[in-house]
This record gives structure tokens, C-alpha cells and sequence, in this order.
């Protein structure tokens, strides 16, 4: 079976790999099969915040692949989204709100 591997290792660089492996494999297998633990020594034992998902959804290690799976390596996020959203918006300021230019007298930027 053929399965495609995705890891960002930094912003903006993203590490693509196909790997043909038995029916059955594991995650793990998959990585081992690639070489990612010799090229990537922080996903030898996916600590450090690093976790494994396939298709976008949250796998264990030993989840065994289907054919045409795609692993993704995932990285903790730095800063939570609302949090970074928020603080985008109240940096923006009233002026360049966009959808919410247009506000009630008297009330909160956004509403």
C-alpha cells in the first residue's frame, strides 16, 4: 500500500514523502519506512509536543494505515487561536474592522 507522510518541521517548510508498505503497517512503521527518524530526531519518539494524525484527525502510533492514508506529523501550537484572533483584532482598532466597520453607537469593537 502506498501512503503519503507530511511533516512541518519549521514555518513554512513543509517535508513531503510517499512510502510503499505491507498491509497492516502502523503509523510508526510508516516513519521508520521513511527515514524520519535518522533525518528528524524529534520525531524518533513524537515528544515534544509532537503528535501523529491521519487525514487531519489524531491517531495513536501503532493505528494501522490504508492504502492512500495520509500521516501528518503534527507540531503544538504556539499560541492559541482565539487568543492570537483577539489580540489581531484589537490591534486593528476601530478603523479597519472590515465586516464590523459599521458599528452600534456606544459598543464594543467586533460587535
Amino acid at each position: 500500500m502506498r501512503v503519503t507522510l507530511l511533516y512541518a518541521s519549521a514555518p513554512r517548510t513543509v517535508h513531503q514523502a510517499e512510502v510503499d508498505l505491507p498491509d497492516g503497517a502502523s503509523a510508526r512503521d510508516a516513519l521508520r519506512v521513511a527515514g524520519w527518524p535518522l533525518r528528524f530526531p524529534e520525531t524518533a519518539s513524537l515528544g515534544d509536543g509532537l503528535s501523529l494524525a491521519v487525514w487531519g484527525r489524531r491517531c495513536e502510533p501503532d493505528q494501522p494505515l490504508r492504502e492512500g492514508d495520509r500521516l501528518e506529523l503534527l507540531r503544538a501550537l504556539r499560541v492559541d487561536p482565539k487568543v492570537a484572533r483577539r489580540e489581531r483584532f484589537a490591534g486593528q482598532g476601530a478603523r479597519g474592522t472590515g465586516l464590523f466597520s459599521k458599528r452600534r453607537p456606544n459598543s464594543k469593537a467586533g460587535y
